[in-house]
């Protein structure tokens, strides 16, 4: 039958039409064409980007002129460079002018492809991402030499994904703004070599002594092998590590074909010669103490300057061979030397700074000693004592505490001047009571000692820790005659151009104490040397100073002075334990006197000032103090004003005490006068005003001795001076600031 339906049956071509496709077709016709877009547009952004990054580069001028960071040039006192601190850059070379084997060198180990990538290489990438997979991390970096430039003068060295982009999109503008020779000689003129070298002339005269364009195939080896790990490869820092890196660097250049085999096995790294940094290790010292001052001289500045300082490099060269040759085996060993402006002529921090940048002249405190034996009798001295009086060497106990003699013995009667030239601890201890502890401590502190000092009894044998350069400081004051030194190390400051940013200004310092009292101690101080504990140090023209030794002798001291220079040496274990055979009057004075000797030669030979120019209240025999003129007596009330005895009005208000205008002073009427002595003139004061200028609360007198003064009962003052401190007080007067 035939069919009638009316519909055609469907052609096998139009069946095929209508089947579906497998879906893993799909994906992949999508995936596709969507990373074709993506690519597309992938491209388009970073075409975008480079173009724009090439617009904002600078000019290759402007490149060559730039700089990372500031330089700092350190000169002596005499102009020349001590040490070149923060970027150095030498002397720019073209590329015509850069070696060739340095070019080779640098190229063989750094990005050996550097010739045909555009920037970024993509073997390299390949290369790193095939070890990925295979040993599971990353092993080696891809960054060629345009890609370190870029981060060198734009980025910094942050380890992300960010950075890196960004490092690249740089690399490829720079192919497109400048040519490979210029981008060589951008890299090998910028990039960091270490020991503050940017560039390959800066390096070269650091580690070789001579310009970029006089390397050999072995310099330009251990430079090319720097760029990898600076500080650790660097000849400064370890010969043997730079020299190991050279001759990888020599494989890799014979690898490349820059080198034969047997150039290669021709160079000998071992006997490159490095360049010798002739007082670098001790001046670290000094520059390290000096140049963090500059924070406070100078407006913040990027710009490079040269710091002009203090140090004498013939004394520093002298201060360094003096510590080494002195200082006992497993000790360390500091010196500062200033002169009396406070001018830092040397410093040396410790044995070596390499081993150890801890400066010991300015950071490390330590027990000082019988040195500090200087404050103990300045303030007998400022109280009324006098070189030649008379004291008793014999046991003495202060509050429990009974110091002994070093040598166990006791002299009897002995003067001042001989008691500290030999050092008597006994002596110390009394004179330390008898003014006051708190006496003693303030006299310190107006000397300059910063760290902190104790009031108790066995602080006059030198139980405070302090620093060398405070106790040179000190000593530096009595030098210049009981006046305050401050000591610097920065004269002036100054842009490479000569224009003067910093200039130290000298000023007048402040009187510490009266003159007599300088002359007394410094005329103590030469006794000590010229027949004391001190004779070690002799240089023969006058020497004033001071030894100082602490208990097990783990610390030995010399302070002293001649011809306005003065010095102090320090020695001892870093640990604080025992130094055998170590005296302030052994290796420290030793080596004062071998820096000495060369610090001072073509000054003048200077007489010390040691005539005592005693004030009237002081003249000898003691009982002149209690006579004289009433006017001359004086104290001052709470409010600051200067209080006068009235004994020239008579009646029954003669002794009442007045202020200057003739006020009589409020408080208690006249007292009984005391009783005149023999051959004593006129009260010139009643009790009452005599417990209120002295502060005491009755009478205190001196022990009596066969060569002892008469008790002293009676204080007298000239007007316009500050009262004196009464001979015999026990308990600590009280000081003006200073």
């Amino acid at each position: 039958m035939a069919n009638n339906s009316g519909r055609r049956p469907k052609s096998a071509a139009s069946a095929r039409k209508t089947a579906k496709k497998p879906l893993w077709r799909r994906i992949v016709r999508a995936g596709l064409i969507w990373g074709a877009a993506l690519c597309l547009l992938g491209a388009i952004f970073l075409g975008t980007a480079v173009m724009f990054t090439m617009r904002e580069l600078p000019s290759l001028s402007a490149l060559e002129s730039s700089q990372n960071g500031q330089m700092i040039v350190v000169r002596a006192n005499d102009g020349s460079e001590l040490v070149s601190l923060g970027p150095s850059y030498g002397k720019w070379l073209a590329y015509d002018q850069i070696p060739q084997v340095m070019k080779d060198a640098i190229i063989s180990t750094e990005d050996r492809r550097f010739r045909e990538h555009i920037g970024v290489d993509p073997v390299a990438l390949a290369r790193i991402f095939k070890v990925r997979l295979e040993k599971g991390h990353f092993r080696e970096g891809a960054s060629t030499i345009t890609q370190q430039l870029a981060r060198n003068i734009f980025l910094n060295n942050a380890r992300t994904f960010g950075r890196k982009g960004r490092e690249m999109i740089l690399a490829l503008a720079m192919e497109r703004k400048f040519t490979k020779d210029q981008i060589l000689e951008l890299y090998l003129n910028k990039v960091y070599f270490g020991g503050g070298a940017y560039g390959i002339d800066a390096a070269s005269r650091k580690f070789f002594g001579h310009p970029a364009t006089e390397l050999s195939t072995g310099e330009a080896a251990i430079i090319a092998g720097l760029v990898k790990a600076p500080s650790h490869y660097s000849p400064t820092a370890d010969v043997q590590a730079s020299i190991d890196r050279g001759k990888v660097v020599l494989d890799l250049m014979v690898e490349t074909g820059a080198i034969s085999q047997a150039e290669a096995d021709a160079t000998d790294l071992s006997q490159v010669k490095m360049a010798s940094e002739s007082g670098q290790n001790s001046v670290r010292y000094f520059t390290d103490w000096a140049l963090p001052q500059l924070d406070m001289l100078l407006p913040e500045t990027t710009e490079p300057i040269e710091v002009w300082t203090t140090l004498d490099p013939k004394m520093q060269e002298a201060a360094t061979k003096a510590v080494d040759s002195n200082v006992p085996k497993g000790a360390q060993g500091a010196l500062v030397s200033m002169d009396n402006d406070g001018a830092v002529l040397a410093m040396v921090g410790g044995t070596d700074y390499i081993t150890s940048n801890y400066n010991r002249a300015t950071k490390a405190v330590r027990q000082p000693g019988s040195a500090w034996k200087l404050f103990v009798y300045m303030a007998a001295l400022e109280a009324g004592y006098t070189p030649d009086d008379q004291v008793v060497d014999e046991p003495v106990t202060i509050d429990g505490w009974s110091p002994q003699n070093d040598d166990g013995k006791f002299a009897g009667p002995i003067d001042v001047r001989s008691a500290f030239a030999y050092s008597k601890n006994t002596i110390a201890a009394k004179l330390g009571s008898e003014v006051g502890f708190g006496t003693v401590a303030s006299m310190a502190r107006r000397f300059g000692i910063s760290t902190p000092v104790g009031t108790n009894p066995s602080m006059v044998l030198g139980s405070s820790e302090v620093r060398v350069i405070d106790m040179t400081r000190a000593f530096a004051a009595v030098s210049a005659g009981g006046t305050s030194v401050e000591p610097f190390g920065i004269r002036k400051v100054t842009t490479t151009s000569g224009e003067v940013l910093y200039e130290h200004k000298s000023v007048q310092g402040q009187m510490l104490v009266p003159h007599y009292v300088a002359a007394g101690i410094t005329d103590l101080l030469q006794t000590a040397v010229a027949t004391g504990t001190g004779r070690r140090a002799q240089i023969g023209r006058p020497v004033a100073g001071k030894t100082g030794t602490t208990s097990s002798n783990k610390d030995g001291w010399f302070l002293g002075f001649s011809s306005g220079v003065t010095t102090g040496v320090w020695m001892g274990r870093d640990d604080a334990k025992r130094v055998s055979g170590l005296w302030g009057g052994t290796g420290p004075a030793k080596a004062f006197h071998d820096y000495m000797a060369v610090a001072v030669q073509g000054r003048p030979v200077e007489k010390f000032d040691t005539e005592l120019k005693l004030p009237e209240w002081q003249l000898e025999p003691d009982d002149e103090s209690l006579q004289g003129d009433p006017d001359d007596y004086y104290y001052v009330d709470e409010n600051g004003n200067v209080v006068y005895p009235d004994a020239t009005t008579g009646g029954a208000n003669a002794d009442q005490p007045r202020y200057e205008d003739g006020s009589p002073f409020p408080g208690p009427g006249p007292g009984p006068a005391p009783v005149p002595m023999p051959s004593q003139g006129p009260a010139a004061a009643n009790e009452d005003f005599l417990d209120r200028a002295t502060g005491r609360q009755g009478t205190v007198t001196r022990p009596q001795g066969p060569s002892t003064p008469p008790p002293v009962t009676v204080t007298r003052g000239l007007p316009g001076q500050r009262p004196p401190v009464p001979r015999g007080t026990s308990t600590p007067q009280p000081q003006p600031p200073y």
